[in-house]
């Protein structure tokens, strides 16, 4: 269909063609990667907020709501294919108002939209298509439509068509349907919804053990919980982690459980061998096939997870050293691929890698990542070439259609097989580095940025690579630099969730933003004992619970759009499931079990007991949806316990600190006494410590506001541990 051009170009957004050569729309100038994307596409673009709103209001049309990521190859599919077809943006920018969103950036409008597309058509994902009225509520929406109509999917052009067929023909039907979902979507809100004025209930062990009597059920044969396609259970297994390291029936089973993941996935696809870090998900059940874009994430959640692996010993089928080297690698990748540089190395880390490459101009999915049986050869010669290709899952037909196939063994390396790998790695690094690289998503998000804070520390303390906490504390200055702004009262500052080139903007912090940079923070000063971060993460957690914990319920984000507000039925709640990441009330609940041990608040702690009441439904019906609180609720069984560290900064101080760390224990926190700390902050736990009379330094370890006698050897430090651990 032929439109009006004058027509058309009335959806263009004033000042389209700024910020960036040959934009065409109101895209050019925003920060987010992803929306520069599309900032030379025909469609007439505005960035979600009230100007485009109000524009929708004005022209009486709806608006099309497009949400996905840079790393997204289905968004790119979709851009291709209908957003960079003048035909098609003809008649969206005649019809709708079309408006982009960020989701990494905006996760806020992403939660609200996805739970409207789910509950409209059954499935969600992205690229995300929404249509809404001009005051936000949604009353259509689905995912990918395809440019012609494939089975079971109609075409994009046949959508709008319907849409705009629907709005001029049937209005009250239309805003029927969206009223309808927005009272839907608020009775769901209101279900799940965390009240802090009621009284927490006792947790009882046995919750735990159920869930790992459901996950036990769950399990697939080739490692991981149900099918294609299949993504790292990050959450999950730190709960299984954690619960495997106390004595319990289940705890072997946990542990079981959490090895064979853990070592399917890093003898996969999803690994790359090549340089570190893991892939999205895998888009077989095999872990054959990787979805390839590297989020950071991910990354950060799986590398403490292999940390965590190593301080529990590992297993013959997984040993320790096996899981060290993939924690270790996947620390240097992260630093490497998505470190961003400051005067003396990465000082944040970017968001991902996109999965698809630019190849002569087209994007290959993987394209940075898969081999030929004739390429090896070519570079390793025909008998190394051969053998690394029948070791690596390299075969005549690619497992990525007609490109070839990521290199993986799918099993454990002989001594001989090891040895081929360490001699061919080198080159084969070489030559990726000298191929087209995926593009990098460089904005600095606050609370990804924690998670990796968290295991980048602890990386540095157990694999012995002080080069990894220094990186720690650099991104945390970062945080504390760019991201906040203190406030002149107790809980009174304000994390940013998003930075650009070394500045905060944007949206504020989600509690899931607090959450995880507090986490981090905690996990910092424990293994440095520096103060600042100690304070840091309480004056983190204290503006999180009057931004997030006011009113009687917790909620997710502090409301900064009344679109959102009405697209959900004027509630605001919190989201009690994990998804990618911890969900943020669970998040939330650790951090302030944690703080709660050093700081001896019984506040914090009784709000963490508080969000962990959401538990109790969840714990066997849906444990692979509830891994973090299910991972909060093992470490508040299991003490806290809490381990404060005195005296002088000796060798002997520092084996015992060091015995702390690599403890398995999930509920233990640790208070180093620094002797440089932060002016004006003390930490409770270790107020009237102090060191033997002669001077050498001790450990005083308590759980349950029961203290044993402080201890200064390792051995006598083991067995407090271990007692405390029945």
């Amino acid at each position: 269909m032929t439109q009006d051009p004058a027509a058309a170009d009335r959806g263009r957004p004033a000042g389209a063609g700024g910020g960036t050569p040959g934009a065409s729309n109101a895209l050019g100038a925003e920060p987010s990667a992803y929306l520069r994307q599309h900032a030379g596409n025909p469609v007439h673009w505005r960035p979600f907020g009230d100007e485009a709103f109000a524009f929708a209001a004005a022209r009486d049309v709806p608006v099309f709501l497009s949400i996905g990521y840079a790393a997204c190859h289905w968004c790119h599919v979709m851009a291709g294919e209908s957003f960079e077809d003048q035909d098609t943006a003809d008649y969206l920018n005649a019809h709708f108002v079309p408006v982009k969103v960020d989701r990494e950036e905006r996760p806020d409008v992403d939660a609200v939209y996805m739970a409207a597309t789910q509950a409209i058509s059954g499935e969600g994902g992205w690229p995300m298509s929404v249509f809404l009225l001009p005051d936000g509520r949604a009353f259509h929406a689905g995912t990918y439509y395809p440019p012609r109509p494939m089975p079971g999917r109609p075409s994009f052009r046949q959508v709008l068509e319907a849409v705009q067929e629907a709005w001029r023909e049937r209005r009250a039907a239309v805003e029927q349907n969206a009223a309808t979902l927005a009272r839907g979507l608020a009775a769901a809100q209101a279900a799940s919804a965390v009240r802090l004025d009621a009284p927490a209930p006792e947790l009882r062990p046995d919750l735990l053990a159920d869930a790992v009597r459901a996950l036990a059920r769950a399990e697939d044969a080739d490692g991981g919980f149900g099918a294609a396609p299949k993504f790292p259970p990050s959450s999950v297994l730190e709960f299984l982690l954690r619960h495997a390291a106390v004595p319990s029936d289940t705890a072997a089973t946990a542990r079981d459980l959490a090895g064979r993941t853990l070592a399917a996935m890093a003898r996969s696809a999803l690994y790359d061998r090549v340089e570190g870090g893991f892939a999205r998900y895998s888009v077989t059940r095999d872990w054959s096939v990787p979805h390839f874009e590297k989020m950071l994430y991910d990354n950060a959640q799986l590398l403490r997870c292999y940390l965590h692996w190593v301080r529990l010993g590992g297993t013959a089928g997984f040993p320790a050293a096996e899981a060290a080297d993939a924690a270790g690698s996947t620390a240097d990748w992260m630093l490497g691929a998505l470190g961003l540089a400051g005067p003396r190395g990465p000082e944040a880390l970017a968001s991902s890698l996109d999965a698809d490459t630019v190849v002569d101009g087209e994007h290959v999915e993987g394209g940075s990542y898969l081999w030929t049986p004739a390429e090896l050869a070519e570079l390793l010669g025909a008998e190394d070439g051969e053998r690394t290709a029948a070791l690596m899952g390299v075969h005549g037909h690619g497992s990525v259609p007609e490109t070839g196939a990521p290199l993986h063994p799918g099993r454990a390396l002989d001594a001989d097989e090891a040895a081929l790998w360490q001699r061919v790695r080198p080159a084969l690094r070489r030559a990726r580095a000298a191929r087209p690289q995926p593009a990098r998503d460089d904005k600095v998000v606050a609370g990804w940025n924690g998670l990796a804070v968290a295991a980048l520390a602890e990386a540095g303390a157990l694999l012995e690579r002080p080069e990894l906490l220094a990186a720690a504390e650099r991104i945390a200055a970062y945080l504390e630099r760019v991201h906040w702004t203190p406030g002149g009262a107790p809980g009174a500052g304000r994390l940013v969730r998003v930075s650009h080139h070394g500045a905060g903007r944007g949206i504020e912090g989600l509690l899931e933003d607090y959450a995880f940079c507090a986490e981090g923070l905690l996990a910092l000063y424990a293994v440095t004992g520096r103060t600042r971060w100690y304070a840091f993460a309480g004056d983190l957690l204290a503006a999180a619970r009057g931004r997030f914990a006011a009113g009687g319920a917790l909620r997710d984000t502090v409301g900064e759009s009344v679109q959102l507000a009405n697209a959900q039925g004027g509630g605001a709640g919190a989201e009690p499931f994990d998804d990618a990441t911890p969900s943020g009330a669970a998040a939330f609940a650790g951090a302030l079990l944690s703080h709660a041990a050093l700081s001896g608040s019984a506040d914090d702690r009784a709000l963490a007991g508080t969000i962990l009441s959401l538990l109790p439904p969840l714990a066997a019906r849906a444990p692979r949806a509830a891994g973090w609180l299910l991972a909060t609720a093992q470490a508040a069984l299991a003490g806290p316990l809490e381990a404060a560290v005195v005296g002088a900064d000796t060798p002997q101080r520092a084996a015992l600190h060091r015995a702390l760390l690599h403890s398995p224990s999930p509920g233990l926190v640790i208070a180093l006494a620094a002797e440089e700390a932060a002016p004006g902050v003390d930490v409770p736990l270790l107020r009237g410590r102090t060191a033997a009379p002669d001077g050498t330094p001790r450990v005083y370890l308590c759980r349950n506001m029961v203290c044993a006698l402080p201890v200064g050897s390792v051995a006598a430090l083991g067995e407090q541990l271990a007692s405390m651990a029945e």
